[in-house]
């Protein structure tokens, strides 16, 4: 039915503009244009109405297309109801599907139906509860402790340090990096591997690289950080060079560099289901950069020395450490920070447990369990990467744990600088088991108590060499590392008995 101001702009069309009588304008214009004076005067309330207009071939179609235009208009509200019920509709049938595999015999009645609606929306709820990190997969009362077959196993090798380790979404692929900028592509399950080739000077330069700074006569390739994003298409790098590389996973190729670091990029983030990627450097600054259009997006301030770690969930919630002894919340959405103060000298990495709670390793050997609602450690493990070493052989040793690190299990061991350094703690997405690395030769996993606020040994795994980077699967189905001779942002120790590479350790869960 026309509105008034659909008639009203009729009457002075025909009366202004007598084209009535010319034969270019026919019955059928005159049914097309009475549709469109209709759909001008409504409110087009989605893309697929638009589309049913722009349908009709024909006078006849066109004339039917508006008439079921006007019936079959919904609101918002209705489309959103109506996907709503199209997935819960998808899902039932899915588990209906199932049910009848099991008993092909079993009859299907209403009281049957309201039960299978109460575990389908049970199910999808606990789903969201543990994707927004309210709820914690109780993990770490699973986990069974490995024999002594149980250990680390080499999966890929490099020449040089690895420094950094990322896992793909589905767990079935993995990144890594060493000092010598290579870059490395392998499968979980095989390790069968691929490298990534650095392009030549002049294709940087084309894909936004800046001249080398300093002394520096080529682009260094000596990276410290990568990341990979939530749908497996990018992949970002940095290093040496203080810019941003991304990558295209798909074909391995350099896509783009983004310049403006004025020191070494050390820790890079994808925001998770998002291609909005968070870098941290030595010049003390926070970048953010967008891996779809390839942009810059903005910078944060803050941090006083050089920022050494980084990480970030789903909300837009950067958390990141450095050595002017803080952990640093910042708030991207509310242009907001929150700063942590450590009792170490230096946080040497991070991560979150969830939106509330967050870990972190110092130079110390320490482990912090923080929490949002506290300016400092609500939880600290003192010395939770000793040297093991005979005290007994040491007696007038000065560099003894100070505490006996008995509260940690440990009874002969001593503690000696870069090698008890926590350079490396990650948590399971979700869940409450989470690892740390050093140069001590193992790596520890804890279980992080949520009621207590504490975190409790479970186990050591022994690895030789320094940790200088940890993934767990999502599926904590296993633990990857990367493993090198030397620390990640120097060269103040070296263990040479250690093997540079990729190590994996799988999980047994009861």
């Amino acid at each position: 039915m026309k509105t008034k101001n659909a008639q009203n702009k009729g009457g002075r069309k025909g009366k202004n503009f007598p084209f009535n009588n010319d034969p270019f304008f026919g019955k059928e214009s005159r049914k097309r244009r009475k549709v469109d004076e209709e759909v001008d005067d409504a409110e087009i309330e989605s893309d697929e109405e638009e589309d049913r207009f722009f349908a009709g071939d024909g006078d006849e179609e066109g004339e039917a297309d508006g008439a079921e235009m006007e019936e079959e208009e919904e609101t918002a509200a209705e489309a959103r109801k109506r996907v709503a019920e199209d997935f819960v509709r998808k899902v039932r049938d899915i588990y209906r599907k199932q049910k009848e595999e099991d008993s092909e015999e079993e009859e299907v009645d209403d009281e049957k139906d309201g039960a299978r609606d109460s575990l389908i929306a049970e199910k999808l709820a606990q789903e969201q509860r543990e994707k927004s990190g309210m709820v914690r997969r109780a993990i770490a009362s699973r986990v069974q402790r490995p024999e002594t077959s149980g250990e680390f196993q080499a999966l890929v090798k490099h020449r040089h340090s690895v420094t950094a380790v990322a896992l793909s979404e589905d767990d079935l692929k993995g990144f890594s990096a060493s000092k010598d900028g290579t870059i490395m592509h392998w499968d979980v399950n095989s390790g069968k591997s691929e490298r990534y080739r650095w392009p030549s000077e002049e294709v940087l330069k084309s894909h936004g690289a800046k001249d080398p700074q300093g002394r520096a006569t080529k682009h260094s390739k000596h990276v410290l950080a990568l990341a990979v994003s939530s749908d497996g298409r990018y992949l970002a790098t940095g290093g040496l060079d203080r810019h941003v590389h991304l990558w295209d996973t798909r074909t391995r190729e350099h896509i783009q560099a983004f310049p403006g670091h004025r020191g070494a990029v050390s820790c890079l983030t994808f925001r998770q289901g998002t291609a909005e990627l968070f870098s941290g450097s030595f010049d003390r600054n926070v970048k953010i950069w967008n891996a779809e259009d390839r942009t810059y997006m903005n910078t944060l301030f803050g941090h006083q020395s050089e920022v050494l770690d980084i990480d970030c969930l789903h909300k837009e919630r950067v958390l990141t450490v450095g050595r002017d002894r803080s952990m640093q919340l910042f708030k991207v959405h509310e242009e907001s920070r929150l700063v942590f103060r450590a009792p170490a000298s230096s946080l040497e990495c991070c991560c979150f447990v969830d939106n509330g709670e967050f870990l972190s390793g110092s130079d110390d050997g320490s482990i912090e369990l923080w929490s949002v609602m506290r300016k400092k450690p609500v939880y600290i493990v003192k010395n939770a990467h000793a040297l093991l070493t005979d005290m007994k052989s040491n007696p007038n040793d000065d560099r003894r744990i100070p505490n006996g690190a008995f509260e940690n299990g440990h009874q002969s061991h001593s503690c000696s600088s870069a090698f008890s350094w926590v350079s490396a703690v990650t948590v399971c997405r979700n869940s409450d088991i989470a690892a740390s690395g050093a140069g001590n030769g193992s790596v520890q996993l804890w279980a992080i108590e949520s009621e207590s606020k504490d975190i409790k040994p479970l186990y050591d795994l022994p690895l030789v060499g320094f940790v200088n980077s940890l993934a767990f699967a999502k599926s904590a189905q296993f633990l990857v590392a990367g493993v090198g001779q030397e620390p990640r942002l120097g060269r103040w120790g070296r263990v040479a008995e250690a093997q540079n590479g990729v190590a994996i350790h799988r999980l047994k869960l009861s």
